[in-house]
């Protein structure tokens, strides 16, 4: 058990991987306090399941990247530019 939040938070970010987290509290502002000092790539929230239009990966050593949402979509994807709007 943990003495204080920040002892929990401190536990949750003490490692290499940083993939996924949970918060539960009655508190949904509480619960995002929380989430935004955790250092992993997705945090559920009171239960909340995964959403494909949100990125997946996680931080540190967890995952090369994202998938899922705009920016998983994004990495698939290679820039390229075409010049010329009329018939030679």
């Amino acid at each position: 058990a943990c003495e204080s939040e920040e002892e929990a938070i401190a536990i949750a970010n003490d490692t290499v991987y940083g993939l996924s987290g949970y918060v539960s509290s009655g508190s949904i502002d509480h619960a995002r306090d929380v989430a935004s000092q955790l250092r992993t790539g997705n945090v559920h929230l009171n239960g909340a399941g995964p959403d494909v239009n949100a990125p997946f990966g996680g931080y540190k050593q967890s995952g090369n990247g994202r998938e899922w949402g705009e920016f998983g979509f994004e990495d698939f994807l290679e820039v390229k530019a075409v010049m010329g709007y009329t018939d030679a």
